[in-house]
C-alpha cells in the first residue's frame, strides 16, 4: 500500500480497544503492519481494524513463540500493544528486552489508566475513563444525567489518536538519534488533553459546570439539534453573529439577531426555534439553506451519510472487501494512500511468520 509511512514496519500484538485502531491508522498511511494473533481460532480478530494488516499466529506463552516474536521485534520500527501493565513483561516481551534486541524500536503502549498510578492494574472501559477525567460530566442536558457518548471520545479520540501521534513523534526522533522510546498512551491523559479548550474557557469564567448551559453543550439555542416536521433532525451551528443573522433571515425566524448572545433569553429562544423548525420537513430546510452560511446540516443516518453528494464525491466512505468503511484519513498530495486490504479472515492468519521475517531482513 502507498502512503507517507511506506517502508515503516509495525508489529502489533493483538488486543481489544484502541490499540488495534491506532495500528490500523498506521496501516492506512502505508505502514506494513503485522498483527500477532493467538493460535486459537477464536482469538484471531477479523474486525474492521484489521484492514490493511497481515496477521501471523504465535503462542506467546511458549518459548518458541516468544523467540519468534522477538525476531519480528528485532526487525520492526514500531511495536504496538494494548494489554494491562506488566503483561508484556511477564511474557518476556517488555520494553527492556525488546530494546536490547532493537535499540531504535518505538514501543507503543495503550491503556485506559496509564502504566502507573493507583488504578493502573484495574479493569475499565471507555465510559469509566472519560468519567474520571471530568469530560463525561460536561455532556448532556441540564436536568438529565451525563449522556454517554460513543467511544469515539475516549477509546478512539483520547486513546488511539494519541497513541498514533506519540508513535510518529517517537519515530521521528528515533530516525534522528538511533534511539527508540516507550510511548505511554493512556485514555485518561488523551481525553483530558482533548478538553484543553473547554478547561481554558472555564478558568476564565466563560464556561459553567452546569450541563447544557454553555455555548457548545446545547445551552445556546443557535448550537443545538432540532426536530423537524417529519420527525427527522437538523443540526444548527450558527455561532458567529453574521452566520446567525443569515440563519434568522433565510428561515424567516421572528427574532432579533442582536439578541443572539443574551443568555437570559436562551430558554425562550430555544422554544421558539423548536416551534419554528418543526413547521417544515428536514429536507425542505436543507434545500432552503443550501449553499448559504447559515451553518445548518441534516442529521443523517449511516445510509444517508454514505449517499450524501459531498461525502460521495470526496469518497469518504469506500468499499473494502464488500463492506462499507471510512476511507483512510487524512489525505496526502505527494504520497497518496491506496485502498486498504480487507482484514484477514477469522481463524485464517494471512501470512506465515517465516515469510514476514524473510521480507523484513
Amino acid at each position: 500500500m502507498a502512503g507517507p509511512l511506506q517502508g515503516v514496519r509495525v508489529v502489533e500484538f493483538a488486543a481489544l480497544g484502541p490499540a488495534p485502531f491506532a495500528a490500523m491508522l498506521l496501516a492506512d498511511l502505508g505502514a506494513d503492519v503485522v498483527r500477532v494473533d493467538r493460535p486459537d481460532v477464536g482469538e484471531v480478530s477479523n474486525d474492521t481494524t484489521g484492514r490493511g494488516k497481515r496477521s501471523v499466529a504465535l503462542d506467546l506463552k511458549s518459548t518458541e513463540g516468544r523467540a519468534t516474536a522477538l525476531r519480528l521485534v528485532q526487525r520492526a520500527d514500531v511495536l504496538v500493544e494494548g494489554f494491562r501493565p506488566g503483561v508484556m513483561e511477564r511474557l518476556g516481551l517488555g520494553p527492556d528486552v525488546c530494546h536490547e534486541r532493537n535499540p531504535a524500536l518505538v514501543y507503543g503502549r495503550m491503556t485506559g489508566w496509564g502504566q502507573d498510578g493507583p488504578l493502573a492494574h484495574s479493569a475499565g472501559h471507555d465510559l469509566d475513563f472519560i468519567a474520571l477525567t471530568g469530560v463525561l460530566w460536561a455532556m448532556g442536558r441540564p436536568t438529565e444525567p451525563p449522556a454517554p457518548p460513543l467511544n469515539v471520545v475516549g477509546d478512539l479520540g483520547g486513546g488511539a489518536m494519541f497513541l498514533a501521534l506519540g508513535v510518529l513523534a517517537a519515530l521521528l526522533a528515533a530516525r534522528e538519534t538511533g534511539r527508540g522510546d516507550v510511548v505511554d498512551a493512556a485514555i485518561v491523559d488523551g481525553t483530558t488533553a482533548l478538553a484543553t479548550m473547554l478547561l481554558g474557557l472555564r478558568s476564565r469564567g466563560l464556561w459553567t459546570d452546569e450541563r447544557g448551559t454553555n455555548l457548545l453543550d446545547s445551552g445556546a439555542p443557535f448550537y443545538d439539534v432540532y426536530e423537524c416536521a417529519d420527525g427527522r433532525y437538523l443540526a444548527v451551528g450558527a455561532i458567529e453573529p453574521r452566520f446567525y443573522a443569515e440563519l434568522v433571515s433565510r428561515t424567516g425566524f421572528d427574532g432579533d439577531p442582536a439578541d443572539q448572545y443574551d443568555a437570559t433569553s436562551w430558554p425562550q429562544q430555544r422554544r421558539r426555534w423548536a416551534e419554528h423548525l418543526k413547521t417544515r420537513p428536514r429536507d425542505e430546510w436543507v434545500a432552503l439553506l443550501a449553499g448559504t452560511d447559515a451553518c445548518v446540516a441534516p442529521v443523517l443516518d449511516w445510509v444517508e451519510a454514505a449517499e450524501h453528494p459531498h461525502l460521495r464525491e470526496r469518497g469518504v466512505y469506500i468499499d473494502v472487501g464488500g463492506e462499507q468503511q471510512p476511507a483512510p484519513a487524512p489525505r496526502f498530495a505527494a504520497r497518496p494512500t491506496g485502498p486498504p486490504r480487507p482484514a484477514p479472515a477469522s481463524g485464517q492468519p494471512s501470512t506465515h511468520v517465516d515469510r514476514v521475517l524473510d521480507e523484513w531482513r
